[in-house]
C-alpha cells in the first residue's frame, strides 16, 4: 500500500461524510435539494475516478470513492423521487 492511497482514502472519507447531512436533511424534508445538473455529472465523474483508481491498484481509494459515488446516487434518487410532477 502506498501513501497516496491512504491520503486519497482519507480525502474521500471526508467527502463522503460531508454529503451525509444533505442526504439526511433531504429525507427529513422530503425534498431533493441538489439539482440534477449538479448531481448527475458529479456521479459520472466519481464513477470515472473509481475506475481509474482501480486500474492503478489504489484499492482503498477506489472503495471509498465508490462509497462517495453511492451517496451522490442517493441525492439523485432523492431529487427524482421528491420532485413534484
Amino acid at each position: 500500500m502506498i501513501w497516496q492511497d491512504m491520503v486519497m482514502t482519507g480525502a474521500q472519507l471526508i467527502f463522503a461524510v460531508s454529503v451525509i447531512p444533505q442526504i439526511v436533511y433531504g429525507f427529513k424534508e422530503k425534498k431533493g435539494f441538489i439539482r440534477l445538473a449538479t448531481s448527475i455529472p458529479m456521479f459520472i465523474a466519481i464513477c470515472a475516478l473509481t475506475f481509474s483508481l482501480f486500474t492503478l491498484s489504489l484499492v482503498f481509494s477506489a472503495m471509498t470513492t465508490t462509497l462517495t459515488g453511492m451517496l451522490w446516487l442517493i441525492l439523485i434518487v432523492q431529487r427524482l423521487t421528491y420532485e413534484k410532477p
